[in-house]
């Protein structure tokens, strides 16, 4: 009796299933999909209902560092949100470099039916699409490009997977690249060449910066060299305009004198032209005589005329007696 009762206390226990939030249950009865258990208590049917397993996929980083990877038969489906963590490969890329990169998958489990019955072995598909995929389009692209289009190859793998996925009831939202390792020499040479464009773009700044300066001075001195020729230019034309108002007011000075000369000359009744010739040849006669004794050097011929102008001066006195 004691042998029959637990036995009935295991199959009531065993027809009790209670599934908790996010997750789900494949049954089958006698082999055949009966049901899909959501959240919640749930009553099958023991030995005729049987929960069906789905392969999951953990992994774990060792004390070495390494990746390990364990895969485990479980009747749970879980619906949230998954990662895979994928360890190294390496791919050629299009320019024939060996690169080692590894991948991290985002996907949701949203067609629990589709994910036990349309795919064996869902974990290890999913791994092997990521690889060949990735292989793929790491191979139509060149180291150079590889290394600077993380986001177009993570948006090209993503694409990819989810397509392929589709049909196995699971959604790909997000791939992730998280390492792209050149080779050692490769990775050398990388660092030289980005250490010569370093101090090829030091070098040019350098030499922008002298140029911009010599340009500057330049631009200075002809500035200066500009304002310096203004200040000469107006201090020039300062200058003609003082003498033009001297010679004018001479001059005007002048006219006053041959004016005043000429109404008194007229008022003697004497000729003014007589005069005004006899005094300039006066004063020439003054600016021509050189030496300490007052001699003069030499006489036009002309000068003699003046005599005539020295009489109708002396004429002129004469009557003014």
């Amino acid at each position: 009796m004691a042998v029959i009762a637990l036995f009935v206390v295991f199959l009531v226990i065993s027809g009790i299933k209670i599934i908790q939030q996010s997750e789900t249950m494949i049954i089958e009865r006698l082999g055949k999909y009966r049901a899909t258990l959501s959240s919640g208590l749930h009553i099958i049917i023991p030995i005729i209902d049987k929960p069906r397993n789905i392969m999951w996929r953990f992994s774990s980083e060792g004390l070495d560092g390494r990746l390990y990877i364990k895969h485990i038969s479980k009747p749970r489906i879980d619906l949230r949100e998954a990662v895979y963590d994928f360890p190294k490969q390496s791919v050629i890329t299009r320019d024939n470099i060996v690169t080692e990169i590894n991948a991290l998958i985002y996907f949701q489990v949203v067609d629990p039916m589709r994910a036990v019955y349309e795919i064996a072995n869902l974990p290890q598909a999913i791994e092997k699409l990521t690889q060949t995929s990735l292989r793929n389009i790491i191979g139509e692209m060149e180291l150079d490009e590889t290394l600077s289009s993380r986001d177009t190859i993570n948006t090209k793998l993503r694409t990819i997977l989810d397509d392929a996925t589709n049909k196995w009831g699971v959604k790909v939202n997000r791939v992730e690249l998280q390492d792209i390792n050149p080779p050692h020499d490769i990775r050398a040479a990388m660092e030289k060449q980005m250490r010569a464009e370093r101090d090829k773009r030091a070098t040019i700044l350098e030499a922008e910066g002298e140029k911009r300066s010599q340009i500057l001075n330049a631009e200075g001195d002809m500035e200066s060299a500009i304002k310096r020729a203004e200040g000469r230019k107006q201090s020039q034309v300062l200058d003609a305009l003082g003498q033009a108002e001297a010679r004018i007011k001479v001059a005007e000075a002048e006219a006053e004198a041959i004016k005043r000369i000429t109404e008194a000359v007229t008022a003697e009744k004497g000729d003014p032209i007589n005069y005004l010739v006899a005094v300039r040849y006066l004063e020439t006669l003054k600016e021509m005589t050189s030496g300490k004794d007052n001699k003069v050097v030499y006489m036009p011929y002309e000068a003699t005329g003046v005599l005539g102008s020295v009489g109708g001066i002396k004429d002129l006195f004469d009557a003014n007696k």
